[in-house]
């Protein structure tokens, strides 16, 4: 809220006599030119990228092509679809306007809504998947990003808020129900609720990851809970309406809190904060009972609006990091993890496992669910569904790139030794493991293993290996050089720190040190990252918390469970429906944290694919939605990205679903525990296989649960999709 009075400040003085003369239209022959620049500038940009390769790559190009492209596919193919399909009418009230009642529909101003947007799409998504992404080479990411997000996930987001503008700002389960009867729309709600479960759960397993067994970060970011209170209370009470005061008191509190957090880890009572990833499971879900049960105000709306000011600040810092000390990269443009699945970091070939972990970055389901939700009921024209929808997507995946071009530019060996799980290290180290020798040492013996035995190079054509630079300048190798970066960042170990938040935290630290404090800061830096990698998160738990008890009370009330469900404010059922979602992700969150092979490695894919899963529901109904309006020369624009993420989705599900691999296959994992526990194994080999058993068969059934629920819609927009296309002639015009 205080986050978007800011942003409407400085539009109300864009929008001042003054200013629009500064703003003009640019004059049509300068506006070719400007684009040619751009165009020629990107070419340069995808030729060093894909084309020449040299063993040299400047991270500054990575930024330079993201950027040149986003500015191409908004000035041309965003406007294609807002000519040819969404046709804007700013004469046509919006529901906001129509509907205003100064709680859920108020217009705002096209800065206010495009912050909005931004805010609830850009959660952890486009920062961690990325770096995971980066065990196949940076070649495979960056295609990926760039082009999907101009045709396939900045398409869902526009076309998902241009569906619910058009039918008074309903949510997509309610439009759903409207169009095509109550039938898809229960199934369309189940899956929903499965999927905002396993998101939840992905997201929070992250956030553990990034802060177990550091005090310094468990400290940082539970200062910011008395902060945020603090915050709000004080523009709520102290000092109404004064939100600059409370932005700067906020951001001087967030920095002690990071010095502070230091000053604990090496206090004597560091060890009370030493907690294990089990115990943050635990504070985690306590925390998401009670912030979805609090007033918005008291802790949500201040720390959101913290979350806002650092997503901004640290991306913009970050970007012009990069141009400034033109990080280089590293990582190679394919290593040989594209074309195999015996990865590391998660198991699987590029196609189609890349295209699933990659989500957020490039295409993402449940982006619909927030164009249609909260954002539609904000716009004040039909003019500003271009910017938003399609360029906030833009937005998020440039977020994407800036993460991609952090993590290659770390040395590989750093970057496998962070993001692979203590069960494959021991995997893949073989006969080198030794149970009493370090995690670094262990860990440097797993990269000598897999660069000797899958042949991986380094940009320049080396063998990958470990190095660091120490502070006296020297190159530490293997073990030195694991210990240099732990010793770096303030942490006792930086092994086995899955789930990329933790990577992109060095690499940030990595690139900010060398233009902002040196290596003295370096520490601070990494802490500064985590900090803000951790309210990215918690944000988007508290909000998908609260859209998860929305969902639970709209499926109760609609299948008539419980009539006193009718009433949504009724302080019973808000508690009820809280309990009752928290359960189900938070059981799916602790069952990741306990699982021996990582948590990250086994939910990624089941994540992945729920959401792109999400996203094939949106895109198909899309293409029903305009073949309803008689827009079947259009039908392309959102029919070929659904069709893509279906082979995608489809046969991601397939290999875990059929895949004999049990490093892949759900019940191939479950079959190989259930063998090792027959054969008579006991101690931990015994609870670990255990574990597996039961993990295993919760994977699997939650993929047929989703795989079933999907089809079914499908099914059912194909079918009537296909009514309109044999009916309905053509229109140049959409209804109105």
């Amino acid at each position: 809220m205080c986050f978007h009075e800011l942003i409407a400040k400085l539009q109300s003085a864009v929008d001042s006599r003054r200013s629009r003369a500064l703003f003009r239209r640019i004059p049509k022959p300068l506006e070719w030119c400007l684009l040619g620049v751009v165009a020629l500038l990107g070419a340069v940009g995808w030729t060093i990228l894909a084309v020449l390769r040299n063993e040299y790559v400047n991270g500054v190009w990575f930024v330079v092509t993201a950027l040149c492209s986003f500015v191409l596919a908004y000035r041309f193919y965003a406007k294609f679809i807002t000519k040819r399909i969404i046709q804007p009418d700013d004469t046509i009230p919006t529901p906001a306007q129509q509907l205003e009642d100064g709680v859920d529909y108020e217009p705002n101003k096209q800065a206010v809504t495009f912050g909005h947007h931004f805010a609830a799409i850009a959660g952890a998504g486009p920062l961690v998947g990325p770096i995971l992404a980066s065990q196949m080479g940076y070649l495979p990411s960056t295609l990926w990003i760039i082009i999907g997000v101009i045709l396939a996930g900045a398409v869902q987001d526009v076309l998902s808020l241009w569906i619910s503008i058009k039918s008074k700002g309903r949510t997509l389960n309610e439009i759903v129900r409207q169009k095509l009867g109550a039938v898809p729309s229960l199934i369309l709600a189940g899956f929903v609720l499965v999927t905002i479960a396993i998101t939840l759960s992905y997201l929070a397993m992250v956030c553990i990851n990034a802060l177990a067994e550091s005090p310094w970060a468990v400290f940082s970011v539970a200062a910011t809970i008395p902060i945020a209170i603090f915050m709000g209370f004080y523009v709520k009470y102290i000092r109404p309406g004064k939100v600059g005061e409370t932005t700067v008191i906020g951001i001087v509190l967030l920095i002690l809190g990071i010095y502070a957090g230091g000053v604990f880890a090496d206090s004597p009572y560091a060890g009370w904060l030493h907690l294990s990833p089990f115990t943050l499971s635990i504070c985690m879900i306590i925390y998401a009972i009670i912030t979805s049960v609090l007033p918005s105000w008291v802790l949500s709306t201040p720390r959101n609006y913290l979350s806002s000011f650092l997503k901004i600040g640290v991306i913009g810092l970050l970007a012009v990091g990069i141009l400034i000390a033109h990080p280089q990269i590293h990582m190679p443009a394919f290593t040989s993890y594209a074309f195999n699945a015996n990865g590391p970091v998660f198991a699987g070939e590029l196609f189609p496992f890349l295209f699933i972990t990659i989500a957020c970055g490039a295409l993402s389901g449940v982006h619909s669910l927030i164009a249609s939700g909260t954002t539609p009921k904000m716009l004040a024209k039909e003019s500003h569904i271009r910017s938003v929808g399609y360029g906030a997507m833009l937005v998020e995946a440039f977020v994407a790139i800036i993460a991609l071009t952090t993590a290659i530019s770390l040395n590989p060996g750093v970057y496998f030794s962070m993001n692979t799980s203590a069960a494959q290290i021991e995997r893949l180290a073989g006969a080198e493991f030794s149970a009493s020798a370090s995690p670094q040492e262990n860990a440097a013996a797993m990269v000598e293993a897999i660069s000797e035995n899958e042949h991986l190079s380094q940009l320049d054509g080396t063998p990958v290996h470990l190095e660091w630079k120490g502070d006296d300048g020297e190159m530490l190798t293997s073990t030195a050089a694991l210990e240099s970066v732990a010793a770096d960042v303030g942490e006792e170990s930086i092994v086995s720190r899955s789930g990329g938040a933790p990577t992109l935290a060095v690499g940030m630290a990595n690139i900010l040190q060398n233009i902002f404090g040196g290596r003295s800061l370096f520490s601070f830096w990494y802490h500064f990252a985590i900090l803000f990698e951790a309210l990215f998160i918690l944000a988007v738990v508290e909000s998908i918390t609260r859209i998860s008890r929305f969902q639970m009370q709209d499926l109760l009330r609609f299948t008539r469970v419980c009539r006193a469900f009718s009433d949504k404010y009724k302080r019973t059922v808000i508690t009820g429906t809280t309990l009752a979602s928290v359960a189900i992700w938070g059981s799916l969150l602790i069952m990741g944290v306990l699982d021996p092979n990582g948590g990250i490695r086994v939910f990624l894919p089941l994540f992945g694919i729920a959401n792109q899963l999400m996203a094939v529901a949106a895109l198909v109904f899309a293409t029903y939605y305009l073949a309803q309006k008689g827009l079947k020369k259009c039908l392309w624009v959102p029919l070929l990205p659904c069709l893509f993420a279906i082979s995608v989705t489809f046969t991601a599900a397939a290999q875990k679903l059929f895949s004999k691999d049990v490093n892949i296959g759900f019940w191939a994992a479950y079959d190989d525990a259930k063998s090792r526990i027959s054969s008579g194994i006991t101690g931990d080999a015994l609870a670990h296989a255990q574990i597996t058993v039961h993990n295993s068969f919760i994977q699997g059934t939650l993929m047929y649960v989703l795989l079933s629920l999907i089809l079914a819609f499908v099914a059912i927009c194909t079918y009537h999709t296909a009514r309109h296309i044999a009916h309905h002639t053509t229109r140049a015009v959409v209804t109105k």
